[in-house]
């Protein structure tokens, strides 16, 4: 494996840079999964215990790079979807250098990662949401396939209803001070039309990519209704057959252990594999 830190993709922030791990196979095009950390809009870091079964990608062939990007103290809405896609740009504009495969990016990401995944692999070509200005503007967004793990991209002003119907979870999303008021700069429930903009399930086209969403069944931070709503306007949109969607009985979000059971990456592996064209 080969590893090479805190490559900068922009220049306006000291968040703006990624992590990428390459696998021992030099001589062989990678198709890369790019990874985004949870964390609430708010915390997080790219080299946390969040990455570790992602890595595991490696010894399938995958290369990864592991993102960090704004968060909401630092930039509001849609900043760190503007990071992420000058990310998408900076290694395609380098894949060559690395042995990566252009035409085979995916994105993964659990929470607010799988959120801002699923936000690139539904605004391909949206220009709302791409900052060309921070570089490599040549250069295409666009994810082949992305992998969601318990984002919250079922429109957040649908999660604290969730919750009040299921009590599944404390129903505290729409509060001033919650992490997507935070994100958004405002109390949610004075921006339903922000909210509509920042939802995934607001985008999906016939144009989307396949997605694999996994979901605990007794989330409390993220409730599943978000998965099911993402999961239905996918199918609703683009009739694709290649878009999954698993949810384990019982289990609580991302950061349970759970997450780290070797088949539930395997899983997003497996996936991926099936996507992958030769």
């Amino acid at each position: 494996m080969k590893k090479f830190f805190d490559l900068a993709y922009a220049s306006s922030s000291a968040s703006q840079k990624l992590d990428l791990y390459l696998p021992s196979n030099p001589d062989e095009l990678h198709p890369l999964i790019l990874f985004a950390h949870g964390g609430a809009f708010t915390f997080g870091d790219k080299r946390d215990n969040q990455l570790t079964p992602i890595l595991r990608g490696l010894d399938r062939g995958f290369a990864v790079a592991s993102l960090e990007y704004r968060k909401a103290e630092e930039a509001r809405f849609p900043a760190m979807v503007y990071d992420a896609k000058a990310a998408v740009r900076f290694l395609r504009a380098h894949a060559a250098d690395y042995n990566l495969d252009p035409e085979q990016f995916f994105g993964w990401g659990p929470s607010s990662g799988g959120w801002l995944m699923s936000m690139l692999g539904v605004t391909a070509g949206n220009p709302a949401f791409e900052d060309l200005s921070m570089g490599y503007s040549e250069q295409r967004s666009d994810l082949q396939a992305v992998v969601d793990w318990c984002g919250p991209c079922g429109n957040f002003l649908q999660m604290d209803k969730a919750f009040l119907a299921s009590g599944a979870g404390v129903a505290d999303h729409d509060q001033p001070d919650s992490p997507e008021s935070r994100f958004l700069g405002a109390q949610i429930t004075h921006l339903p039309e922000l909210c509509r903009m920042s939802a995934p399930c607001s985008y999906a086209s016939e144009t989307t990519p396949p997605f694999l969403i996994v979901h605990g069944g007794a989330d409390q931070i993220v409730p599943v209704e978000q998965s099911l709503t993402f999961y239905r306007a996918l199918v609703a949109a683009t009739n694709d057959t290649r878009h999954k969607l698993h949810i384990e009985s019982g289990q609580p979000h991302h950061g349970a252990s759970w997450y780290n059971d070797p088949w539930v990456a395997n899983m997003g592996f497996s996936f991926l594999e099936d996507i992958l064209t030769f």
